[in-house]
């Protein structure tokens, strides 16, 4: 067994990192903060640092446990949790079939199944027909036995955090029908795309209720790229009729319960942030990205009315060494800690092409910040 890799300890505390999202003051410490961990990541970290010795791997809520016992290993407040496989089927959590192109994975923490990316010219819905014929899933049917597992469960100092497989509008637009077919339906099948948007919004309603129904989720995480580097996927104009509208129910179905609405979202989006912040009314923006934003600048541009998390760019997490990540991360705390909206991750996420020791670097970092 490895030594653990942080020189300080942490106090759990999901009321503070609330507060802390919420902009209430400075907090007594850094809170950390990941849209996921890749699996092999979890793996390797579990493995490297014998966490599961004491874990029965018969244990029908083994998973659960073991999301427990990585989570309060790392530092974070919170496990991320969302509805799961279909009761009458295998289907997984609210997965719908797409089109895909696999490929192997070269990363030092290989997948065994490869990566795989979307067919970006034609989807599985590019006709009316398709529309029909699809087999859209259904949220009253997903099963809840995490949820309810945690809810019961989860230490007292933790929170669950609602997300996994829904809010996903502007992308599942992209992936349904392609995004080249997409960019053509929006002059000649705009019907057809609000269709879509219609159905995906009528979804999503059911799966926020069914979150939002347990006591224990006290944030909800939507995920939804929206952008590239440059600009948003489709036009202002086009994002404002046919996705803004689904995160705004989201945030509004999060805030009349009582809980802030996080979106995570990759690309530029300076054409739609007063959007997302005057209308749509999200809590926290996450994804952000060096060629695009900076976190710091974000943080001086919107901090007085939104949080901002994570920020730590990927691409900088593979190619740094530990010490300047350290670095970063102290130069990123002193401008974003003062007043509470910050919590500290990557850009993006933990993937498993990111060096263990980077990530855990900047984990530790975060630890000793004001200890």
């Amino acid at each position: 067994m490895t030594a653990s890799p942080f020189s300080h300890p942490v106090r759990l505390d999901w009321e503070a990192l609330v507060r802390c999202i919420l902009r209430q003051g400075t907090p007594a410490r850094v809170h950390h903060i990941e849209l996921f961990l890749d699996a092999e990541v979890q793996t390797a970290i579990c493995e490297r640092y014998d966490l599961l010795a004491e874990l029965d791997p018969g244990d029908p809520f083994h998973a659960q446990k073991r999301q427990i016992i990585l989570q309060r290993f790392l530092g974070y407040d919170y496990v991320r949790v969302g509805l799961e496989g279909d009761r009458k089927s295998t289907r997984l959590k609210l997965d719908m079939p797409l089109k895909r192109t696999a490929i192997a994975d070269s990363a030092a923490l290989a997948r065994a199944g490869g990566r795989s990316f979307m067919e970006e010219h034609a989807g599985p819905i590019t006709s009316w027909e398709d529309f029909e014929a699809y087999p859209w899933p259904e949220p009253d049917a997903a099963s809840t036995r995490s949820l309810e597992w945690y809810e019961r469960n989860l230490p007292d100092d933790m929170c669950l955090i609602g997300s996994g497989g829904f809010a996903h509008f502007a992308e599942y637009l992209t992936w349904l029908m392609g995004y080249e077919t997409l960019c053509y339906a929006l002059y000649d099948q705009r019907d057809l795309v609000a269709a879509i948007a219609a159905r995906l919004l009528k979804m999503y309603r059911k799966v926020v209720a069914r979150l939002l129904s347990f006591d224990r989720v006290k944030l909800i995480w939507g995920s939804d790229d929206m952008g590239f580097r440059s600009g948003t996927l489709i036009s202002p104009r086009d994002m404002r009729e046919f996705v803004l509208p689904g995160h705004k129910l989201m945030a509004e179905m999060s805030h009349a319960a009582g809980r802030p609405y996080l979106l995570h979202s990759c690309g530029n989006l300076s054409t739609i942030m007063e959007d997302l912040i005057e209308d749509v009314r999200i809590d926290a923006k996450h994804s952000f990205e060096d060629t695009i934003e900076s976190v710091i600048a974000d943080k001086r541009l919107y901090g007085d009315r939104i949080a901002l998390l994570g920020g730590i760019d990927v691409d900088f997490m593979c190619r740094a060494t530990p010490d300047a990540i350290r670095a970063r991360v102290r130069q990123t705390l002193d401008a974003c800690m003062p007043g509470g909206g910050y919590c500290l991750g990557t850009g993006n996420s933990v993937a498993n092409y990111i060096p263990l020791d980077n990530y855990l670097a900047m984990v530790d970092e975060g630890r000793r910040y004001a200890a």
